[in-house]
């Protein structure tokens, strides 16, 4: 290949990167402004029209971008799942189930009550998105996000430390219920519960978990000779 040739070939290569450079920066763009439309307005607000506008481009180019509003919003919520998939990634360390069935309630907690913004869009906007996610294929974030509770109380199971009968699903469910609890009354009524929401999770977990195992048998007391 001669120079001139080699010349336009880099200067191609260095054209689309920059174009794709260029793609994603606008697909941020039109994320972050849907985000700040939402938090302020709700998803019902959100119309491409508006959000269009907050960009200052075209409402045909968004659909460059994304396929409808819905499609925004479901990308706004795996945003949050997986922001929350960080928070759990330290927990896979915890090798014993029972305990780190615990620390992961305990991260779900501190990053609701850390990023309430991210929570309140992921749990508390529109119910038909978050179903949504959770209804997408296993390795949506938000499926992960669920499989990371369910799967120590899978182990659990199978190592005969659950009570007889215990329906894994109806725990993970009830567990995800518990602390989503404890976040959605925090948020949205600070002073009540009147309990810190350290010592809230506290009590809820050990509550909660201690009721899942076996209690170990009761050693027989020797009969004195």
């Amino acid at each position: 290949m001669d120079v001139p040739h080699v010349k336009r070939y880099i200067s191609g290569m260095g054209t689309a990167a920059r174009r794709e450079r260029e793609r994603s920066e606008l697909r941020e763009k039109i994320l972050d402004a849907a985000r700040a439309i939402v938090l302020r307005e709700g998803f019902g607000a959100l119309t491409l029209r508006k959000l269009a506008d907050a960009i200052e481009y075209a409402p045909g180019t968004i659909y460059l971008y994304f396929e409808n509003r819905d499609a925004i919003a479901r990308e706004l919520s795996a945003e949050g799942f997986r922001s929350l998939l960080e928070v759990f990634a330290p927990t896979a360390g915890v090798t014993d189930p029972l305990a780190r069935l615990e620390a992961i309630g305990r991260a779900y907690v501190r990053f609701g009550m850390e990023n309430p913004e991210t929570y309140r869009l992921i749990f508390m906007e529109d119910p038909q998105l978050t179903t949504a996610v959770f209804k997408a294929a296993g390795d949506d974030p938000g499926q992960r996000a669920y499989r990371a509770l369910l799967e120590p109380i899978e182990q659990l199971r199978d190592a005969g430390r659950l009570r007889p009968g215990a329906d894994v699903q109806a725990l993970a469910d009830t567990l995800w219920s518990l602390v989503h609890g404890i976040v959605s009354l925090k948020l949205t009524c600070p002073g009540f519960p009147v309990t810190p929401v350290e010592a809230l999770t506290d009590t809820a977990l050990r509550t909660v978990i201690d009721g899942l195992v076996c209690s170990p048998a009761p050693v027989k007391a020797s009969r004195a000779r």
